[in-house]
């Protein structure tokens, strides 16, 4: 994924607290984090890894086609 710049450059603020809400999870059930920060705690870990573009998330609709469209 991107790096985004600010909290202002992020398409959309509900995915991106889903997206950390998720990273957040697998940090504190033992996942090692793919940055180095300074922050201990996995929430704010979480949110650096995201902006950082260093974590990859599928988005539902984003590169796939309508299911019911025909070729």
């Amino acid at each position: 994924m991107e790096a985004y710049k600010s909290i202002e450059s992020i398409p959309s603020r509900y995915e991106f607290v889903h997206v950390v809400a998720r990273r957040a999870r697998k940090l504190q059930s033992g996942a090692r984090s793919v940055l180095n920060s300074a922050s201990r705690k996995p929430t704010r870990v979480a949110q650096q890894e995201v902006m950082a573009g260093a974590i990859e998330y599928y988005r539902p609709g984003a590169d796939a086609k309508n299911p019911g469209e025909k070729e």
